[in-house]
């Protein structure tokens, strides 16, 4: 039966190809646009990546990372003063500009950390030496910096390298270290200096602290930490998802305030409900073409005495053979895409686990649709009508 059924399939080739397309289509669209959707959301989180802390405090009406109302000063003593921290130190985060040697500007993401402890530095450094921000008028930037700040980005030997020089708002700023570093949803590179630095190379404003990082004492959880300093200072704290699983999640709250607040979702969203209603379309208008050019056949099956029940399996397995083909295909398709999106670094591409399973699923119910279509259509065929000349 098995056997039987396949040679139907594939004997019609041009039905069967033109399944294998649409479903394909359909598979790559889905898999595709909720993968970018998830890189997308993804770089919204990025200074949480990159600023490795267990807690960020910040002003108590702030909802994502990438918000940053003003905190005073004395809020770093406030927090350092809860039993449940073991240390806090001040963190700078804003967006500034870089005056390039050709007199153009390029827009920057600027952290500004704690010059004793280091902390919130980034985590792997491909040159250079982290002590060295220390120095007068010194920086680190990420991988991408080389290539943004540089005069000519397609010239190896002009990307900016360890002992360059550059202006932040009419500052000098000293390359020290290139480091590794995930990409700003604002496009711009990440460059990281000390705290009192940043305040130097921003302009001035009465409140300039952004946000305090900090870790719980031994014992402690971060989540319970989180709930302390928040019950004794009254400002928010969130827990850093790389270093904690529940309460509150800053990168969940930063998901969720550009899912509620952006047309993002919307517009990858109709993309993807176009793929699946594009597969709908023309799975089950080919494949009841399919059924209707292969009724004689089936109904001779029937009067031979082969049960409804087998020649709707016979459909089903149809259906769902040419379904992995064109899952597979469309996957196939879509991880070609990612090593480029990979390789050039946008667009931004993250495919978690769940996203195939999910479209697999979705293909399958396209598919199921589809067989049910020829099922209905071949559960009317009279046997008899075979034999009608």
């Amino acid at each position: 039966m098995i056997g039987l059924a396949l040679k139907m399939l594939f004997g019609d080739t041009a039905k069967y190809l033109m399944l294998v397309a649409g479903l394909f289509f359909a598979t790559f669209l889905i898999v595709q646009q909720a993968s970018v959707f998830c890189g997308l959301m993804r770089w919204t989180t990025a200074t949480l990546k990159n600023v490795a802390a267990p807690i960020f405090v910040v002003e108590e009406r702030v909802e994502q990372v990438n918000e940053t109302n003003p905190m005073r000063d004395t809020d770093v003593a406030l927090i350092r003063s809860v039993s449940a921290v073991r240390w806090a130190m001040p963190l700078y985060s804003g967006i500034q500009r870089v005056r390039l040697d050709d007199g153009s500007f390029k827009t920057i993401q600027l952290i500004g950390i704690d010059a004793a402890s280091f902390a919130g530095a980034p985590g792997k450094l491909v040159a250079g030496h982290l002590e060295d921000l220390r120095l007068p008028n010194t920086v680190v930037i990420d991988e991408l910096a080389t290539e943004r700040l540089s005069p000519d980005p397609k010239d190896p030997s002009k990307k900016i390298k360890i002992g360059d020089r550059f202006e932040i708002n009419d500052v000098e700023a000293r390359v020290v270290g290139i480091c590794k570093a995930m990409r700003s949803f604002t496009g711009g590179p990440y460059i990281w200096t000390t705290y009192e630095r940043a305040l130097q190379y921003s302009p001035p404003q009465r409140k300039m602290l952004s946000a305090v990082i900090a870790a719980p004492i031994q014992g402690m959880t971060n989540e319970e930490a989180a709930a302390v300093i928040e019950r004794t200072t009254g400002l928010r704290a969130y827990v850093n998802r790389d270093f904690g699983k529940n309460g509150r999640d800053f990168n969940t709250s930063t998901i969720w305030w550009y899912v509620k607040n952006t047309g993002i979702p919307i517009s990858f969203g109709t993309t993807v409900v176009i793929g699946f209603i594009v597969g709908v379309a023309i799975a089950c208008q080919t494949f009841y073409a399919f059924v209707l050019d292969n009724l004689k056949h089936l109904g001779a099956l029937k009067a031979m005495g082969m049960s409804n029940f087998r020649l709707s399996v016979m459909l089903i397995f149809q259906a769902l053979t040419v379904g992995l083909i064109g899952f597979g295909l469309g996957l196939l398709a879509t991880s070609g895409f990612a090593m480029g999106a990979l390789k050039n670094g946008q667009p931004p591409f993250f495919m978690p686990w769940q996203i195939p399973v999910a479209a697999f699923c979705v293909i399958q119910i396209i598919c199921m649709i589809a067989a049910l279509m020829g099922i209905v259509r071949l559960s009317l065929y009279e046997p008899a009508m075979v034999f009608r000349a």
